[in-house]
């Protein structure tokens, strides 16, 4: 079971555009295996769209592999979607690593857009089983409950045959999608203990459907400081905030907060859960914090965990 890092974005730290692609180089300068770009559609915070920043990284590096943490796939149109996704990869050459979920009920996207919450799962479905279709397949003829196609083509097709489709969420009907539709399933800020949950439910939902999944395809996400809980990045911190984990934050299963050894004990706890893939979310307040924060995985906890 390979172990690999990859890095997450809590929000927009950066002083402009170009500072994302000032950090998205240095990390694959690092030989860092992934990054990844949170999806949030309605948001007084800074937050990129996702297949936007995606797309831009196709060009900009060469190496290094990217995907949203995650899209709400009910929220956008299957076959744009499906377009947006093959057109990244191919023009990557094959980096992209797809994420979807099907997102919280009151979201304030839902509301914002005048879409109801209802049957978001079930849509998904549909989604997943059209998304794969339509990257692989030369015409696609759907009819479902909530999404009919016919004869749907799309050019360029992905280069990756197949397109991996990774689903989060943790909840039973996320453990059984995952099971019966995706690759791989990469966890939010959870503890250990539920990653072990949810790993051991898709395994046995798979082999109930007679699939498997790599074990190379389980991970988690990490919101994680190299420093204190009283920094000012983590008290201010609006992610932190929202969370309401107060004054506790260091001792709180769902955050790594504290030294490099800190961090890396907590990682060892997930991959005795059974995760390989982490997405490393930092705390961070501003540019040069995020970029500190980062090259100090990459030197001190980078080295340690990956093998």
């Amino acid at each position: 079971m390979k172990i690999r890092l990859g890095f997450g974005l809590l929000n927009y730290p950066f002083e402009d555009g170009k500072g994302f692609f000032r950090w998205v180089e240095m990390l694959e300068r690092a030989g860092v295996d992934s990054v990844w770009q949170s999806d949030r559609l309605i948001s007084s915070d800074n937050y990129l769209e996702s297949l936007s920043a995606l797309a831009s990284l196709a060009g900009c590096t060469e190496k290094i592999k990217f995907g949203m943490n995650a899209i709400v796939a009910p929220l956008r149109d299957p076959l744009v979607l499906a377009k947006q996704c093959a057109t990244i990869d191919y023009l990557s050459g094959g980096r992209l690593l797809p994420m979807f979920g099907v997102g919280y009920p009151k979201a304030a996207e839902w509301a914002a857009t005048g879409r109801s919450s209802d049957h978001r799962g079930s849509k998904a479905n549909e989604m997943f089983h059209l998304l794969s279709r339509l990257w692989s397949e030369e015409s696609v003829t759907f009819e479902g409950k909530y999404y009919q196609y016919k004869n749907a083509t799309i050019a360029p097709r992905p280069v990756q045959q197949p397109l991996p489709l990774w689903i989060g969420g943790s909840s039973n009907a996320a453990i059984n999608r995952t099971g019966v539709l995706g690759s791989g399933w990469i966890g939010g800020i959870t503890s250990p203990e539920d990653v072990s949950r949810v790993i051991s439910g898709i395994k046995a939902k798979a082999k109930e459907v007679g699939r498997t999944i790599d074990d190379d395809h389980y991970g988690t996400s990490i919101g994680f400081r190299i420093g204190t809980p009283q920094d000012d990045a983590v008290v201010n911190s609006p992610f932190v905030k929202r969370t309401g984990i107060g004054e506790n934050l260091d001792l709180n299963p769902l955050f790594a907060i504290g030294t490099a050894q800190d961090i890396i004990a907590r990682v060892q706890q997930y991959i005795a859960a059974g995760a390989s893939k982490f997405v490393m979310f930092p705390i961070a307040s501003g540019e040069a914090d995020m970029i500190d924060q980062t090259k100090r995985v990459v030197a001190e906890i980078k080295p340690a965990i990956e093998n």
